[in-house]
């Protein structure tokens, strides 16, 4: 049980992490509306499809997870 205790307190730090990164970064970063992103505004319909954002915040957490488990899953 503590086990499971100990790994359900790293991922809430971690989501809180992510949640701060994306409310301050957000901010100075404009995600979401980079060079590359999709906007199609006709009438009363707009879609949006963010690639550039999709693609920098995959390769982002790419980093960060190998990061995590090289430091905390190596054998």
């Amino acid at each position: 049980m503590q086990e499971v205790g100990k790994w359900l307190v790293g991922i809430g730090a971690f989501l809180l992490l992510v949640g701060l990164l994306m409310i301050f970064l957000g901010k100075v970063f404009h995600l979401g509306r980079l060079p590359g992103d999709i906007v199609w505004r006709k009438d009363n319909v707009t879609i949006y499809v963010p690639i550039t954002t999709m693609i920098l915040l995959s390769l982002l957490l790419t980093i960060l997870l190998n990061l995590v488990f090289r430091l905390f899953g190596g054998k």
